[in-house]
């Protein structure tokens, strides 16, 4: 059997996303770490923000604690990956542990590619599902304008 036809006898699954949250994030400045591996390291402190559920996620509200980081290096190519540890808690539930694995990389018209895999760290109750999904996020940042960045996560389905 020509493993190609497999292909054509199985449809690929179209992947769904639905928007779980928007958050919206205050962050410090930003704070140079130096060089490393022909690259250069920063640190931005999360100062804390607010998070509001999406239509598919009834209940995921509430505040981004402050004392988060997102540490990032600046690759020689010109992207970057972040990696945002935080934690959020829910309104009149539980804490959220976030890392946020971003790759943002300029785009020749002047925008930014910005998109990340996310994972979820909660204990047993009604949100105990996050552990179990695949996540993915958008990253806007407002600045220099504002001291913000605007993060939206969808669970991916088929």
């Amino acid at each position: 059997m020509e493993l190609a036809s497999l292909l054509d006898q199985h449809s690929p699954l179209k992947p769904q996303a639905k928007l779980l949250w928007s958050a919206i994030v205050e962050v410090g400045e930003t704070q140079d770490l130096g060089p490393y591996g022909g690259g250069h390291r920063y640190m931005v402190p999360i100062l804390g923000g607010a998070f509001i559920a999406g239509p598919d996620a009834p209940g995921l509200s509430g505040a981004v604690l402050p004392g988060g980081a997102d540490r990032q290096f600046l690759r020689p190519d010109g992207a970057k990956e972040l990696d945002a540890v935080y934690e959020m808690q829910v309104k009149d539930g539980p804490v959220l542990s976030i890392q946020n694995r971003v790759i943002t990389d300029p785009k020749p018209d002047g925008t930014r590619y910005a998109m990340s895999f996310v994972s979820v760290k909660v204990e047993d109750g009604p949100f105990d599902w996050l552990n179990r999904r695949t996540l993915v996020g958008t990253l806007q940042s407002l600045r220099p304008d504002q001291p913000y960045v605007i993060i939206r996560v969808w669970e991916m389905d088929v």
